[in-house]
């Protein structure tokens, strides 16, 4: 039998593809990749229900510590999100694919598989990033039985009961998507454009429950990379999964994102983000105040490029590292304390801490200057000369 590896999550499309895979003459080996979501016990049910649909092994890995350095990182650095809103909390693919094709190389296997359908963007982000790595096989089952039958979903469950295997009463009516960036939340009424209900809520406390206080907490920062709450050092997983748990009282970084896909088509879903939400906030206003005028406004081009990448599936693509080597070179001075001040719905960056903040010993900006009114009216004369001289040149 040809060995194949596929991606696994233990959802309804990912547990049709096991026997499928089967019935198509493979020899199926499974890999979890977790990426902040999901508990240990978690990880045994999954684990488990995949050697029940016949996977030959199951293999989880915890890339926690990877999403943080090559995926979070650079997205605070970027100070970008996808069409200014979303903070591509579907980077996560990447290392998954990164893991599989581990084990396919470990298998030495050609062959690999993932649960997409085609009609979304993951499937771009998958597909391209197996292209990267080489010269691959993929096999992929929901879209190959998607033009064959009307209801892809209906089918999958009624294929899985038919060989005897239970198909969990998890499979609401949204899908969520969560990983230690935050959580991501499609289907029912958001696809139809309509207010989302309660149990759309994930990371964030419903308004109703909102803290009646505001909160203040302290982030430092060192070449760029969050290092501490309130003055204790934390690493950047647990860093990351204290301000959502934080944020989320507030229900800071909860919105809703009817955004461009990768296939041309408008897809609607929410998303809550609260840790990235007040790191950005907290990154942004270090930067800006240690930056050059030159830098600060260079920089977000670079950011919204390398976000534009990482989105529409080109992570693997040179430029991508390109980009970051930029984004780690700006870094090097931002260092420093910044206070946030949390508030139902909002993160402000109150007060910043910094050695290099870029305060000029010989002005206070609209308080008092080192130069006289001949420099600034000269200064103002001169910056205006190209205007004036097209008024004159142009009068009728």
């Amino acid at each position: 039998m040809k060995k194949i590896v596929c991606a696994f999550s233990g959802g309804l499309d990912t547990s049709f593809c096991v026997p499928y895979l089967i019935e198509q003459g493979f020899e199926v080996y499974t890999i979890f990749v977790n990426t902040g979501g999901t508990t240990i016990n978690e990880e045994k049910k999954i684990s488990n229900r995949a050697l029940e649909l016949g996977a030959k092994k199951h293999l989880n890995v915890n890339v926690e510590l990877k999403l943080w350095n090559q995926i979070i990182k650079p997205l605070i650095w970027s100070g970008s999100n996808y069409q200014d809103k979303y903070p591509a909390l579907c980077s996560d693919r990447y290392l998954i694919v990164s893991e599989a094709i581990k084990l396919c190389k470990k298998l030495n296997t050609k062959y690999i598989s993932h649960g997409c359908t085609g009609m979304g963007n993951d499937q771009v982000r998958f597909d391209l990033s197996i292209q990267a790595f080489g010269n691959y096989k993929i096999i992929t089952p929901i879209r190959e039985i998607q033009n064959k039958v009307s209801d892809v979903r209906g089918y999958e469950k009624k294929y899985l009961t038919e060989r005897g295997f239970k198909v969990s009463s998890l499979h609401t009516k949204y899908s969520i998507n969560e990983n230690l960036m935050g959580a991501t939340v499609s289907g029912s009424e958001i696809d139809d454009w309509k207010e989302p209900s309660k149990e759309s809520y994930i990371l964030c406390s419903t308004p109703d429950k909102y803290p009646t206080k505001t909160k203040k907490i302290t982030i430092e920062f060192a070449k760029g990379e969050a290092k501490k709450i309130d003055g204790k050092p934390i690493k950047g997983a647990d860093l990351l999964r204290m301000l959502n748990k934080i944020g989320g009282k507030y229900g800071i970084g909860r919105e809703i994102f009817a955004g461009d896909t990768i296939i041309g088509i408008k897809g609607r879903f929410l998303f809550e983000s609260p840790g990235i939400s007040i790191l950005q906030k907290a990154h942004r206003a270090l930067e800006e105040s240690i930056f050059t005028d030159k830098q600060n406004f260079f920089k977000p081009t670079v950011g919204k490029k390398w976000v534009e990448l990482v989105y529409g599936g080109f992570y693997f693509d040179p430029l991508a590292r390109n980009l970051e080597t930029f984004l780690e070179d700006i870094q090097k001075p931002v260092s420093g304390k910044v206070t946030v001040l949390l508030s139902p719905g909002r993160a402000d960056a109150v007060c910043v801490d910094a050695k290099k903040i870029l305060i000029s010993k010989d002005a206070i900006y609209a308080q008092s200057a080192s130069w006289g009114v001949e420099e600034s009216a000269g200064f103002i004369k001169l910056l205006g000369k190209s205007t004036s001289t097209w008024t004159e040149v142009n009068k009728k």
